[in-house]
């Protein structure tokens, strides 16, 4: 009896704990917070990733939102800058993503893949070859943030991604879970950085 009484409790402030866990992660809108599986392999190497346009754990300026959603941004792509992936990088892809999107699983602001191997930098125009994906927004090409009003930061992971095959042999409208599912596997190295937003 004292040992079902002694499980009983522990069950209890488990399940308090649980509760507690929960409440901290309520927004003031009274979205939750779950986790989602990283789209990388464990033991990914790491390369460096720059911009002279925002800075990892810095803030979107204003001005970079987009202009859509009910934002009234320029809609402009930071440049990216990054070193030497490893040995064995046949092909890179970059991706923006929002995982504090209240929508469940977060929300794809670009993907782009095939970028050729040799590809170092990142800017207006991209090189020869790169297939610019379809994001969450329904459209190819990248979409700047534009966070609910009122909602907390969103984090958006600017993400790089040296792969070991010369490309994802994917059409530029395939959903992105299905990119990014695809591309997964593939993942040998990657760089990122992650920026915010609120409004």
């Amino acid at each position: 009896m004292r040992r079902f009484i002694a499980i009983l409790a522990g069950a209890g402030a488990l399940l308090a704990g649980s509760a507690t866990a929960a409440t901290a992660h309520q927004t003031s809108g009274g979205f939750g917070y779950h986790t989602v599986r990283r789209g990388i392999p464990d033991g990914a190497a790491r390369f460096a990733v720059a911009s002279p346009d925002v800075r990892d754990g810095g803030k979107f300026p204003a001005d970079m939102f987009a202009n859509a959603f009910g934002c009234a941004g320029t809609n402009a792509r930071p440049r990216l800058r990054w070193s030497s992936p490893p040995a064995g990088t046949r092909s890179l892809a970059v991706t923006m993503y929002d995982p504090d999107a209240p929508t469940g699983s977060g929300f794809w602001h670009w993907l782009a893949w095939d970028l050729p191997a040799g590809t170092r930098t990142l800017d207006a125009a991209e090189p020869a070859g790169t297939v610019d994906g379809t994001g969450d927004a329904g459209a190819p090409g990248y979409l700047g943030p534009c966070p609910p009003a009122g909602d907390v930061g969103h984090h958006y992971e600017i993400t790089v991604y040296a792969l070991d095959t010369p490309s994802l042999a994917l059409p530029a409208s395939t959903p992105p879970a299905v990119a990014a599912f695809t591309m997964g596997p593939h993942v040998i190295a990657y760089g990122r950085l992650t920026v915010t937003a609120r409004r």
